[in-house]
Parts: structure tokens; sequence; C-alpha cells
């Protein structure tokens, strides 16, 4: 029999590395960004018009802010990151926020538990969100961030409104709905 006296124990299962860690973390990465569309399909300048009315204009950008969502996140994260390069304290709070959301929220493997309790996506997405927002107000970049985020919600917003819907896959379209409508129920 062995014993195994003046051992630390380790939070990894056995047979289990960084590496593997690391590699499934990636392997996430790369599915979450698999969802992104291709930058030609989303600038394609045959599928942009003007809506003929405020209903066509909504439901133009419902069913695009649900096809494109990972691009129009990139577009705004760009919007800011290129914001806060003359704040450099911005900047480094900035990227120790994205960190804390790739492994608090795109890298997760299981439910995000605290104290045995399950924390529902929805409340790490919030609680995330605002936890960035304040932490980056609170480099006194605010006039900076807050002009930034709403060039890139302007940016989205337009794109949503005048990029035409005909082309886009309506079964990949009435999956991202009922992905979108499951998550948020």
């Amino acid at each position: 029999m062995t014993t195994t006296y003046g051992t630390i124990p380790t939070s990894t299962p056995p047979g289990t590395t960084n590496l593997d860690y690391i590699s499934r973390a990636k392997e996430r990465l790369k599915s979450g960004f698999r969802t992104r569309r291709p930058w030609k399909e989303m600038f394609n300048l045959h599928s942009i018009g003007f809506p003929r009315s405020l209903g066509d204009a909504i439901g133009r950008a419902r069913t695009n802010l649900a096809y494109f969502r990972v691009n129009y996140a990139v577009v705004v994260l760009l919007i800011l990151f290129l914001s806060l390069l003359w704040h450099p304290i911005s900047l480094i709070v900035f990227v120790a926020m994205m960190a804390a959301w790739l492994f608090l929220y795109f890298l997760r493997d299981e439910p995000f538990v605290v104290f045995g309790r399950t924390i529902d996506d929805r409340v790490v997405l919030i609680t995330l969100s605002i936890l960035t927002i304040v932490f980056l107000l609170l480099t006194h970049a605010t006039a900076n961030i807050l002009i930034s985020l709403l060039i890139g919600a302007v940016v989205v917003v337009v794109h949503c409104a005048l990029r035409k819907t005909d082309d886009l896959s309506t079964d990949e379209e009435s999956a991202l709905f009922s992905g979108v409508a499951s998550s948020s129920s």
C-alpha cells in the first residue's frame, strides 16, 4: 500500500494537464468564432438598401443582430480598443477585463458555480458587463469610452437597418432565433 503523506493535492483531475485546459479553451474560442459570419457577407454592397418602413427596419435589425452578433461584438470591441490607445491605464484595464470575460464567460466548460449555487449565464453576462464599464470609467476615460460605445452602437444600428436580409440563410436564421429565444426565457 502506498501512502501519499506530504503530497499537495492538485485541482486538476488525474491525467489532465494545463495543456489540456489550453487546448480545450482554444477549441471553445474557435467554436465561438465559428458563428462569426464572413466579413464579405456582412459588407456585401448589393445587400445594402433603405428599408421601406420602420417595421421593415426593425425586422431587419432583429434578423441582422441575430445573424451577425459575433461580427457586431468584434466591431464594437475594436472601436472601443482603438479609442483606448491614448489611455494606457484604460487599455490595461480593458485587456484585464477581456481576460476575465474569456475565462469566466467564453471559455468555461461547466456552469459557473459560486458557494454551491449555479449562476445563470445571463447573470454572468450582466455582471461582467457592469464590472467592465465601472472599471473602465474609474480610469478617468469616461467621455472617451462613452463616445466610442455610442459610435459602436450607431455603426451597428445603421448596418442592421440598411443590410437587407433576403440573402441570409433562413435555416441558420431560425436556429439563431430559437437559440436567442430559448436563452432569454
